[in-house]
């Protein structure tokens, strides 16, 4: 069973939301930010399925060359184009009976939407090179770190095919807003890493784990996750001790004398209000262009729509 490690309620609640739609056939979308767990969370939903003992397919949507699109998903007959030695068969139909996740959704081209849309609406498609239709049976799971709404309103993603993806909807809230979570996924990576190398469990003292949950975190779990295993490899003999290869966690309290002194420390107010001056300040400087913005914050522009979303931030306000 695919297990998730979270104790925060805001993840109890997205789980509980993913074992309530599990057992239906209903298509799902599934948003957040890039290495919040879309993925995972996907495969929960598979696994406590009616479909459990099909396959899983995952296809990611932005890493398909847009001329083996079509041959991608749905397959090819035998010489139906130049290099077709052999029939191929499609993510779709490997999928039969299964699930099929649709990583990185918003990145599907115009072109290839239509016919995404008629396979999943009738269940059938044609191969390249062949005149017959392919039926299967295939529940859909679709997961996004864009705003596939705006993408819709702009003109760049079909409005039909995002009402037949977004049948249940499930937001994974990334890590820094569920801290809860921190310390025992740092300690179930840190388990995993060290059963991985053949080593004992390293310890984790308190004060490593205030600093990990103090850390906001912007690459989410995948970051933690990457920055205990490179702790546990590049400097075995400390382990997690005090994780100095985490650049940015702050090691003590500030001085007196500081700028942070007498402040309130409310974590989770100081960083949205940081949050939203940064993204104003960005807009700001890039003239309100957005992949600008998106790159003065050292973000992914896909990312950049959810932040602007979570502080009701639009066009309009950013520019006045």
């Amino acid at each position: 069973m695919i297990e998730i490690v979270a104790l925060s309620d805001a993840m109890r609640e997205v789980i509980g939301l993913a074992e309530r739609v599990a057992t239906t056939d209903a298509n799902v979308l599934v948003t957040g930010e890039s290495g919040a767990g879309k993925e995972l969370l996907a495969r929960r939903l598979h696994a406590l399925s009616l479909r459990a003992s099909g396959p899983f397919v995952k296809v990611n949507c932005a890493g398909v060359p847009l001329e083996m699109w079509e041959s991608e998903f749905f397959g090819h007959r035998k010489g139906s184009f130049a290099g077709a030695a052999a029939d191929r068969e499609g993510r779709f139909q490997l999928a039969d009976r299964g699930t099929l996740l649709l990583d990185e959704v918003s990145a599907m081209p115009p072109a290839g939407q239509a016919k995404l849309l008629r396979a999943i609406q009738d269940g059938e498609f044609e191969r390249l090179g062949d005149e017959q239709a392919t039926r299967v049976d295939v529940r859909v799971v679709a997961s996004t770190n864009s705003d596939l709404e705006q993408e819709v309103q702009q003109g760049r993603f079909r409005a039909d095919l995002f009402y037949r993806l977004n049948v249940v909807r499930i937001d994974v809230p990334p890590l820094r807003e569920r801290r809860d979570d921190i310390p025992l996924l740092a300690r179930h990576f840190a388990d995993r890493i060290a059963q991985r190398l053949g080593r004992p469990a390293p310890e984790l003292p308190s004060g490593t784990l205030a600093r990990l949950s103090a850390y906001p975190w912007l690459g989410n779990v995948r970051e933690l996750r990457n920055v205990i295993e490179r702790a546990m490899i590049l400097d075995p003999a400390r382990g997690l001790e005090d994780l100095d290869l985490v650049h940015g966690v702050p090691a003590a309290p500030p001085p007196e004398g500081s700028p942070l002194a007498g402040r309130e420390l409310n974590l989770r107010d100081a960083l949205n209000k940081l949050e939203r001056e940064l993204l104003l300040e960005a807009h700001r400087r890039a003239d309100g262009v957005r992949k600008d913005a998106a790159h003065l914050l050292g973000i992914d522009p896909r990312n950049l729509s959810y932040y602007m979303r979570k502080h009701d931030l639009d066009a309009d306000s950013v520019e006045e």
